[in-house]
C-alpha cells in the first residue's frame, strides 16, 4: 500500500501515524540516513514508536538496478525491513550530536583553509610570483607576503581578496577550535577524551574527533568490529579456495579514521 508524498510537517506525520494506527497494524518506521538527520527518528521514538535509520550503502540493491524514485526507494526499504536484511545505524544523543557538528565544522572551517591557500598559491605562481624562503605560510612567509605587489592594480586587488581570504578562514578555524574546546569540558564524555591523550599522537582536538564521531563505543563487541566500521581493515576478493585481499575498505566515517591515520 502506497500513501504517496507525505508532508515534513509534524502535523502531517501525526496525521499518517494515527490513519495507520486506526487499521489496527503494529508500525515500524524506515528512513535512510542523509540530510534529514536524526530529528524524525528522535520524533517518533518519544511517541514509543519503531524507528530505525539505516545508511543509504548498506541498503541490498539489485545489480543494474539504476532506476531511483522516491516510491522504489521506499518499497525497497520496506521490503529489506520487512526480511530482516537492513543494518541499523548508531543515533547518536543530542550533546552528542551537538559536540560532533561542532568538531565537523572545524574540519570545514580547516578544508575552506586549504583550498583559499591553494588558490593564492596558484594566483602567484601564474604570475612567476615566488618566495625564496622554504617553509609556507611561517611568520617569515606572511611578511614577505604583505609586501608582494603584482603588475597591475587588477591583479593586486585580487590579490588582496585571495590574502584576506586566507586571513578570514585562518581565524575561523582558530575560533571554532577555540570552542571546540571550550564546549567539552562540560562534555559528560570528557574524562574518555582525556584518557584518549594518553595514546602517543592523539592530542585534544584528535581525542574530541574520535569521542564524537564514535559514540557509545561499547557497542563494539570485538575489537575487529570496531575497525570495520572505521574502515581499516583490508577489503577480500575471495572466490572458492582463492583469497585475495586489497587496500582498506574506508567504509563508515571518514573523520575517525582521518584523526587515527594523522594521529599514528
Amino acid at each position: 500500500m502506497s500513501l504517496g508524498t507525505i508532508g515534513t510537517r509534524q502535523a502531517d506525520i501525526d496525521k499518517v501515524i494515527r490513519k495507520l494506527q486506526a487499521k489496527g497494524a503494529r508500525l515500524v518506521f524506515v528512513y535512510e540516513a542523509g540530510p534529514c538527520g536524526f530529528w524524525l527518528y528522535r520524533y517518533l521514538t518519544r511517541q514509543e514508536l519503531t524507528c530505525v535509520v539505516v545508511a543509504p550503502s548498506l541498503i541490498p540493491r539489485k545489480p543494474g538496478d539504476r532506476v531511483k524514485t522516491d516510491r522504489r526507494d521506499a518499497i525497497t526499504l520496506a521490503r529489506a525491513m520487512r526480511s530482516g536484511d537492513l543494518t541499523a545505524i548508531y543515533v547518536p544523543g543530542i550533546e552528542d550530536e551537538a559536540l560532533r557538528d561542532l568538531s565537523r565544522g572545524r574540519h570545514d572551517a580547516l578544508q575552506d583553509l586549504k583550498r583559499s591557500k591553494r588558490r593564492l598559491k596558484s594566483f602567484l605562481l601564474r604570475q612567476d610570483i615566488r618566495d625564496e624562503g622554504r617553509a609556507s605560510w611561517n611568520a617569515a612567509h606572511l611578511r614577505w607576503l604583505a609586501g608582494v605587489v603584482c603588475p597591475t592594480p587588477p591583479q593586486q586587488i585580487i590579490f588582496q581578496e585571495y590574502l584576506r581570504a586566507v586571513t578570514e578562514q585562518h581565524e575561523r578555524r582558530q575560533r571554532l577550535e577555540r570552542e571546540l574546546h571550550d564546549a567539552v569540558k562540560s562534555w559528560r564524555r570528557y574524562p574518555l577524551v582525556q584518557a584518549r591523550q594518553a595514546l602517543r599522537g592523539v592530542e585534544l582536538t584528535g581525542a574530541v574527533i574520535l569521542a564524537t564521531e564514535l559514540g557509545n563505543i561499547s557497542r563494539f563487541d570485538r575489537p575487529r568490529q570496531l575497525m570495520a566500521y572505521l574502515g581499516l581493515t583490508p577489503s577480500e576478493y575471495s572466490s572458492g579456495d582463492r583469497r585475495r585481499q586489497g587496500s582498506i575498505t574506508k567504509a563508515g566515517t571518514s573523520h575517525a579514521r582521518r584523526a587515527l591515520v594523522e594521529g599514528a
